[in-house]
Formats: C-alpha cells, sequence, structure tokens
C-alpha cells in the first residue's frame, strides 16, 4: 500500500502562484510513476501532468504548459506541482497519484493506470 496526503492547496487571485505537494508513505516511492489530477464540479477528473520515476521525463496537459512544472524528490518521497499564472480555470481538487513499480521513463497519463490516490487539495482562483 501508498499513502499519499497532498497539501499546499487554497485560495489564490489570477495571476498567482502555488506549490502543490504529495507526502508518500508505505511501499516504495520512487520505483512509481507519479501524476497530478484535477477534478471541478461537474466535470470528470483530468491529467494535469506526469512524470516518470526518474523525473526526467515528464507530461502537461495542453492547459498548463508554460505555467506548471511538476517534480519529485524520491529521497524525500515527495511530489511536487508548481502552478504560476493561475487562471479561474484552473479552479479545481487537486490529486495526487502513483502508479505500481514500472520502467524508468514510463508516463501514466490516464487515471486508470494509477493505483493509489490521495485525498485531494482545493486550489480556487478568483479572477
Amino acid at each position: 500500500q501508498v499513502q499519499l496526503v497532498e497539501s499546499g492547496g487554497g485560495l489564490v487571485q489570477a495571476g498567482g502562484s502555488l506549490r502543490l505537494s504529495c507526502a508518500a508513505s508505505g511501499r516504495t516511492f520512487s520505483s512509481r510513476a507519479m501524476g497530478w489530477f484535477r477534478q471541478a464540479p461537474g466535470k470528470e477528473r483530468d491529467i494535469v501532468a506526469a512524470i516518470s520515476w526518474i523525473g526526467g521525463v515528464t507530461y502537461f496537459q495542453d492547459s498548463v504548459k508554460g505555467r506548471f512544472t511538476i517534480s519529485r524528490d524520491n529521497a524525500k518521497n515527495t511530489l511536487y506541482l508548481q502552478m504560476n499564472s493561475l487562471k479561474p480555470d484552473d479552479t479545481a481538487v487537486y490529486y495526487c497519484a502513483a502508479s505500481k513499480p514500472t520502467s524508468a521513463t514510463a508516463l501514466k497519463r490516464s487515471a486508470d493506470e494509477y493505483d493509489y490516490w490521495g485525498q485531494g487539495t482545493q486550489v480556487t482562483v478568483s479572477s
């Protein structure tokens, strides 16, 4: 089992920044691909960004490219999402997710490729 706990959400004005963290505990963190998803009211849960377990391969949803950065610190068992130039459309509950142990450069882009989920953290961007 892997336990994931997100933090860092909150209320921010448009144009502002937030940094989300996801602390992992339990079984091995470093061999798992990780991702950030978000879900706005009445909408499906969509991927925001993903990262391979070696950290060098990343994926971003088109709407966040150039604004968000995903990173991980395997020594600290922590995943990050740096969000800059936030827009009201970024308002959602953000979830981190972990895959089964996988190859070093594998990316997981769909929710059904992830086995462990955090409880979510609310991000609200005001206009």
